[in-house]
């Protein structure tokens, strides 16, 4: 599943392979063919927050950039995978923003941080994101896989299954599993035992 557009057929990959090898001007012209791509990502992501933020949507793009820049290699094999890749650098952009706010403004509130299907406008605050960033730093890593996939990177289960190596039905699995435990994890009060 190479691109939508003018973009030559397996340039995408051809250039996460460079960037893999080590070749540093890889990702600068990546990302402009993926741009569009990004800016869903980024979009999906901000308005997963609500509008308590400063964050624009280029600006999570170019940070998240940064990251990924900075991080040495980017092992990505697909588009997919790399818009997977670049929905982790978003979100952990998001939650170092939203340590920063917590920091400057302390306070406490109830946690309000929906994992549907569909996206849901939520406006939620730093402490909210920071509770979901904890609680999934807790999960099993591929069910946190499929998480940011899906939820953060607004993934179908076929681009999950092609980024992962793991069957649909395993996708899905993941899918129920995580977002059982952290419903529970989230919101204790709730369980009936």
């Amino acid at each position: 599943m190479e691109t939508p557009g003018s973009t030559p057929p397996g340039e995408v990959t051809r250039l996460l392979e460079a960037a893999e090898a080590g070749d540093s001007d890889a990702l600068d012209r990546l990302v402009p063919l993926v741009y569009e791509d990004l800016r869903r990502v980024a979009h999906r992501q901000l308005d997963r927050e609500g509008g308590g933020h400063t964050l624009q949507t280029t600006a999570l793009i170019h940070e998240a950039y940064i990251k990924l820049a900075g991080g040495g290699s980017v092992s990505a094999t697909s588009r997919a995978h790399f818009l997977a890749i670049a929905a982790r650098a978003m979100r952990q952009v998001l939650v170092d923003y939203a340590r920063k706010r917590k920091a400057a403004k302390r306070g406490g509130g109830v946690i309000s941080v929906t994992l549907g299907d569909e996206p849901q406008p939520a406006d939620a605050s730093a402490e909210d994101l920071l509770a979901l960033d904890e609680a999934l730093q807790e999960l099993d890593p591929r069910q946190r896989q499929v998480i940011e996939c899906r939820f953060f990177g607004g993934m179908e289960e076929k681009d999950i299954t092609a980024v992962l190596g793991v069957s649909e039905r395993t996708v899905r699995r993941d899918w129920v599993k995580a977002r059982a435990w952290l419903y529970k994890s989230l919101y204790p009060a709730a369980d009936p035992r």
